[in-house]
């Protein structure tokens, strides 16, 4: 087996931003370990992936305790290229990790309990390998576990030497002040929010999650930047080997997609293709022309794909005229893929 080396020009070309009022700073694109990374993916592409990402100057790699598949296993394999390749670069990277949505059987393995967190949080670390992560979320807004409960066990992960920072995802406007506020009281600021956002999926516009978190100073991570893949346009091509909507995926089915939203794709193509792009780097740059967002998680399959959504960096600018032909063309396509608690 190679011996890593990492690249001496790794932080020359990207763009670290900070989050919200706090002295970290993020790249713009970061590497999600959602799919891609679990038992069913071969070894030596996930770590290929890692090692081509920080090389490009990729420090942050987002992760839960629920991803793989199966769940847990993308955090052990990528505890296994920490200890393999990374062991003696930690302090240059970003590891985060999340604890809510359902991860082992019984009344304790999800939701916003302090039960579930501390012993999620538990579990991670030791599938990573770890004494602490840098980040660590409330993966989601438990709406049976008074939000005090929840907020408390991530400061008190904190003040363990647990995690260096908290953060939130997929928290609404209401819960998202709310939880700033329980979290500014305990001492313990609120860092990230890491919401679902795409040119397709506007759920914190017009909720105002963004604008609460811009007003509040928490920065913001965008995930399902290319809507899991529709803004890839392989679902309009029929290349969709290996993507998700076609694979066991709860989150997207292929078959669900509507053709308003495949119609929406395609104006949208047209516009990256006058702008010089493709249609993935133009999703990406739309999604980070707002300042308020700090990064965009991608989740690539290949390095081709990784390359070419770095891309999406050399052009980050829009026009007005731009930015109206793109809420043109979606009209009709957008999908609803606001939180929901059952």
């Amino acid at each position: 087996m190679t011996v890593y080396q990492p690249a001496p020009t790794r932080y020359d070309g990207m763009t670290y931003r900070k989050t919200g009022r706090s002295g970290l700073k993020l790249p713009a694109l970061s590497l999600g370990l959602w799919h891609n990374f679990g038992g069913d993916t071969p070894y030596e592409r996930a770590r290929a992936l890692c090692h081509t990402a920080f090389d490009l100057g990729i420090t942050h790699f987002d992760l839960a305790n629920n991803y793989g598949p199966p769940p847990g296993s993308a955090e052990l394999t990528f505890g296994r290229i920490l200890k393999q390749d990374f062991a003696n670069h930690r302090d240059e990277l970003i590891i985060s990790s999340k604890a809510g949505y359902l991860m082992w059987e019984g009344p304790y393995g999800e939701w916003g309990s302090r039960k579930h967190i501390f012993a999620s949080c538990d579990q991670s670390l030791r599938r990573l390998g770890l004494d602490y992560v840098d980040v660590f979320y409330s993966h989601r807004f438990d709406p049976r576990t008074p939000l005090e409960e929840t907020m408390g066990a991530l400061a008190d992960i904190v003040a363990r030497g647990k995690a260096l920072y908290v953060g939130i995802s997929n928290y609404p406007e209401e819960q998202t002040r709310q939880a700033h506020a329980i979290l500014t009281r305990l001492g313990v600021p609120c860092v990230l929010h890491q919401p679902s956002y795409s040119m397709l999926n506007r759920w914190i516009e017009n909720d105002r999650t963004i604008d609460a978190c811009a007003e509040l100073g928490i920065g913001m991570i965008a995930f399902s930047p290319l809507a899991q893949g529709i803004l890839s346009g392989k679902y309009n091509t029929g290349d969709t080997q290996g993507a998700r909507g076609t694979s066991n995926n709860p989150f997207l089915n292929a078959d669900n997609i509507r053709p308003e939203t495949l119609a929406a794709v395609e104006n949208l193509a047209a516009i990256a293709k006058r702008r010089g792009q493709s249609l993935p780097q133009f999703a990406l740059a739309w999604v980070l022309r707002r300042p308020e967002m700090t990064s965009a998680l991608i989740g690539v399959r290949t390095l081709a794909q990784l390359h070419d959504n770095l891309g999406a960096l050399d052009r980050l600018d829009f026009t007005d005229d731009e930015l109206a032909a793109i809420d043109r063309a979606v009209v009709g396509g957008m999908m609803d893929n606001r939180p929901k608690w059952q």
